[in-house]
């Protein structure tokens, strides 16, 4: 660059280096102009004339070529704001930036520019630039196709690269826009600056290593990104899978062999190809014998074959004659057999000669313009050609071409996948395509088996920073973290996640809970107290004890007659067996599932039993302290106690038991009920007892006989006796109280099945205590020592 210190002219700008693949493109602007000319069918007797203008691809120096169009001379000559120009139009510019900087120039004069590469979203505002128009789609709808590219393939987690240019900044701030909703989050973000700095690529590099995105989205032009990779290979950096804007992935610079181990499987959208049928033959002319005095054909001969083509320049590079033949290794300016950015170039200067077409066409008293006139052929001015731009249709190679109300052209990609070629170079393989005229979801078609990824590879690379969920657990983000980045946490009891990566895990219905692994949900257990292993235990117990209570019940019937049967009342002992056998039995209904019958008889059962045998412990209880206390003289207490009495003892106070069961039963009877509460996997099938008031009476009566017969038998155990049978009383109710005081909290505390064994037990417990207690001494007597089976050993007397 100059030195712009303001104190002098500033001398012409002077480019550095020279880019083969853009002359090719003013070849083919060249090409497309001679065909015009000498079509008879497009333009007839009219002539199409050109000046072409190096911008050296930056801002200033573009600046200072547009200025130069205006005025119609070269950048060298001065001054450089005097008299009128006859421009038209102006095709160009290649870059975004210098589209901008060319646009905002030519606006004031309104004159209308195409560009054929400049793909920048920005300047489809038409209030900014509106006399531009373009060939290639908008980044808009390349962001759209590279955002749902990287949702197809499931890469949620990429690094993304641009240039330090409105290209790339608009592209990344495009894409982040469209990535917005999606599951794709951006790793980094970095910039290649604007006037290359090895030390910052490398720093950019560093990024790119340590990351665990592998794969990468570069918006970057050729320029920018052909010093990166060079450092880049030298970094000897593998396994990143590019995806490649535009603007370079058809770069044939990057077609060479050296490429293809790093750069291998890059895959882009690359710009609709063409055909030019004599574009191939068209370049081959191009040499400096032809063009001896053009300073480009010069330079284009020193960059593809590294010598001078005169004697006279400047330059130290060894001579050559300037009849070398073009080869195929000079892909960079001879590659045309699928040309892109050059069908480009091609479609805007027919868009320009069709428009002009149009224009001449036009019939007095039917044109567009004010009081319906024409365009005069003599005296053009850029805003009528710009209007028969905007509306211009026309096909070219079998490809419709026109523009929209914003300049933009009909969207359209290929996609391109960078493959080995048969020489070990890259050969840019079309592998799908993108049409942004579709309804939204159906414009990426893409043939996956064609694609050859990094590292040639045939598998679909991974690029996430957390792996997929599996099915059973959720994601949990991490704090301060981007929504990729996540945790897998497995799911709690009783819920499910049956797909990958779920949010969130689903409850299971209220009769269901979730399997072992939390991938679905299973019909709870239901768990009662049934006929199994516990169940048995306590129905055998309940039998044998049913049967014990008969075989005593046999002994007795069987020795009525003998002394200490008839000594200790045989038909209360006959009534206490009875309700004792009915005590075991009753057991039995706790015992499977829960039905409303079933509940209902438990308890009523239960306490209707231990009513009647307390009563007649109660009755004989009495029968015994009246009996001795009847051998006093004046004492005929006896007559109160009848056999009678007795029986009205014994019916009065079980009534009482019934009178509360059936107030119970009428008023909140006991129900099958399904506990999901105190175990969550399993549904435990119980009685509830509907009124725990009635349930705690019905108890609360049975305790009051039974500290009622055990007050009374303590007074009796000191009376004389040989056989006193308070004292057994008085032992058995209080193994009776021991055991339903233990049941209390032991059934408050036991869930479900176990409540109803805790229950069971404490009524064949507290049945055996009673049986063994009241009987085993009478029927050892009877059994094992007959000889005191008699009254006066009974009575105590010799």
């Amino acid at each position: 660059m100059p030195d712009l210190n303001c104190t002098y002219r500033p001398p012409p700008v002077k480019c550095n280096g020279f880019d083969p693949r853009a002359f090719r493109w003013v070849q083919t602007m060249r090409l497309a102009v001679e065909e015009i000319n000498q079509s008879t069918e497009l333009l007839p007797n009219y002539t199409l004339g050109y000046q072409i203008f190096d911008s050296c691809s930056y801002p200033l120096t573009g600046q200072r070529a547009a200025l130069a169009v205006l005025n119609g001379l070269s950048e060298d000559n001065s001054p450089m704001c005097s008299g009128a120009s006859p421009l038209l139009a102006v095709i160009g510019e290649s870059g975004s930036t210098l589209s901008m900087v060319m646009s905002r120039i030519l606006q004031p004069f309104r004159i209308p520019m195409i560009s054929y590469f400049s793909s920048c979203a920005c300047l489809s505002d038409r209030r900014r630039f509106p006399t531009f128009f373009r060939v290639i789609p908008s980044d808009e709808y390349q962001v759209k196709a590279i955002a749902q590219l990287l949702v197809r393939f499931n890469w949620t987690w990429v690094g993304l690269v641009r240039g330090d240019r409105e290209y790339g900044r608009f592209a990344a701030e495009g894409l982040l826009r469209e990535l917005q909703g999606t599951k794709v989050c951006i790793a980094y973000q970095e910039m290649i600056p604007l006037l290359y700095s090895h030390q910052r690529a490398l720093e950019i590099m560093q990024v790119m290593q340590t990351s665990a995105a592998k794969v990468v989205v570069v918006f970057s032009s050729e320029g920018e990104m052909t010093p990166f990779l060079k450092d880049y290979m030298k970094q000897n950096i593998t396994g990143i899978q590019w995806v490649a804007s535009e603007a370079w992935v058809t770069a044939s610079v990057f077609a060479g062999s050296e490429y293809y181990p790093y750069m291998g499987g890059t895959i882009g959208f690359g710009i609709r190809t063409g055909h030019i049928s004599r574009l191939s033959d068209y370049l081959q002319t191009v040499n400096p014998q032809m063009y001896p005095n053009n300073l480009l054909v010069k330079e284009l001969w020193q960059a593809l074959y590294g010598c001078r083509p005169s004697v006279s320049s400047d330059s130290k590079l060894p001579p050559c004659t300037g009849q070398e033949s073009l080869l195929k290794q000079h892909s960079a300016y001879m590659n045309t057999s699928s040309p892109r950015v050059a069908y480009n170039v091609y479609k805007a200067v027919h868009a320009i000669a069709h428009s002009l077409h149009n224009l001449f066409l036009c019939q007095p008293g039917s044109g567009p313009f004010q009081n319906n006139s024409c365009a005069q052929s003599n005296n053009i001015h850029p805003w009528q050609l710009q209007y028969y731009l905007q509306e211009v249709k026309f096909e070219i190679a079998g490809e419709e071409v026109n523009f929209d109300l914003k300049g933009d052209s009909i969207p359209y990609y290929d996609i391109i996948n960078w493959q080995r070629g048969t020489g070990g170079n890259i050969e840019f393989v079309n592998v799908g395509l993108f049409d942004g005229t579709k309804p939204a979801g159906e414009e990426l078609v893409i043939q996956e088996d064609r694609i050859i990824w990094a590292g040639h590879q045939s598998e679909v690379p991974v690029s996430v920073c957390s792996a997929s969920c599996l099915p059973g657990s959720r994601k949990a983000v991490r704090h301060r973290e981007p929504v990729c980045c996540f945790d897998c946490v497995p799911c709690d009891s009783g819920k499910i996640s049956n797909q990958t990566n779920s949010i969130e895990c689903t409850f299971c219905p209220e009769d269901f809970w979730s399997n072992k692994d939390r991938t679905a949900c299973i019909p709870k257990e239901v768990e009662f107290l049934a006929y199994d292993s516990l169940g048995i235990v306590l129905t055998v117990i309940s039998v044998v004890g049913a049967c014990l209570t008969m075989a005593v019940f046999a002994v007795f019937f069987y020795h009525r007659n003998t002394a200490i049967v008839r000594v200790n009342n045989s038909e209360l002992s006959f009534f206490i067996l009875f309700a004792l056998t009915l005590c075991f039995l009753c057991s039995l209904v706790f015992i499977g599932e829960p039905t409303p019958w079933s509940c209902m008889l438990r308890h009523t059962a239960f306490s209707i039993t231990f009513s009647l045998c307390f009563s007649c412990i109660l009755g004989k209880t009495l029968v015994v302290l009246a009996a001795f206390t009847a051998t006093r003289p004046g004492n005929n207490i006896m007559k109160w106690l009848g056999p009678k009495q007795q029986r009205f003892i014994i019916f009065s106070c079980t009534l009482v038991q019934v009178a509360i069961c059936a107030a119970w039963l009428i008023d909140a009877p006991p129900f099958p009920s399904r506990n999901t509460q105190y175990e969550r996997s399993k549904i435990i099938l119980e009685c509830s007892v509907g009124s725990s008031f009635a349930f705690w009476c019905v108890l609360g009566y049975i305790g009051l006989q039974a500290c009622l017969s055990f007050v009374l038998a303590f007074l009796a155990r000191k009376l004389p006796s040989n056989f006193n049978e308070a004292k057994f009383i008085t032992f058995s109710m209080l193994i009776f109280c021991a055991v339903w005081l233990a049941f209390i909290p032991a059934y408050i505390s036991s869930p479900g099945n176990y409540a109803d064994a805790v229950e069971s037990f404490a009524i064949l417990a507290s049945s055996f205590g009673l049986l063994f207690c009241l009987f085993a001494p009478k029927c050892y007597i009877i059994l094992l020592k007959p000889e005191q089976n008699t009254k006066q050993h009974l009575m105590g007397k010799k």
